[in-house]
């Protein structure tokens, strides 16, 4: 049940969530959860924290899918070493959430709006519009994979989806 919503995680209300006629947690309750655990992740990220570790799964999977080179890691040390590198390249770097998209019951499409200045490059972003994008995937309240792109055109690529098919459901 896709769905897609717009604006920062300050905003958000949770909706009620259901539960199956079994009475255990229905489809839409494991995919709200995972809509809202990933709204706090990013709103940390906004901040610019990215220290806490305690919604990750300890074999978490962090991916930079088309950075350069594009590289991955494991396990909570290897994404505490993935996000260090990425982060020591920049004099500063700042993101904000731009739009949620449950994908499924497992995956939420964040769409991100990147600012910051590279320390080698001094390569302004923010002066022109940036704009990338995150899939995580979350299984037992944890992500166990995240999938960074810097160009929201490659994330959409992957998942096979076009901006229309995006911005038509917004």
């Amino acid at each position: 049940m896709p769905c897609s919503e717009k604006g920062n995680a300050g905003d958000f209300q949770r909706r009620t969530l259901g539960t199956s006629g079994s009475g255990g947690p229905s489809i839409l309750n494991s995919v709200s959860a995972n809509l809202n655990l990933v709204r706090l992740i990013c709103a940390a990220w906004e901040r610019g924290d990215y220290s806490s570790t305690e919604w990750a799964h300890p074999e978490i999977e962090l991916v930079f899918a088309d950075g350069a080179p594009p590289s991955s890691w494991r396990g909570l040390a290897g994404m505490a070493e993935g996000w260090r590198q990425f982060l020591s390249t920049w004099d500063y770097f700042h993101q904000e959430a731009d739009e949620y998209r449950e994908l499924d019951h497992e995956r939420v499409l964040v769409f991100f709006r990147f600012s910051g200045r590279g320390k080698t490059s001094g390569l302004e972003l923010g002066a022109v519009e940036s704009r990338g994008a995150g899939i995580f995937h979350v299984r037992g309240g944890k992500v166990t994979r995240f999938v960074a792109y810097a160009s929201s055109e490659r994330a959409l690529g992957d998942l096979r989806l076009s901006s229309e098919t995006t911005s038509a459901d917004s």
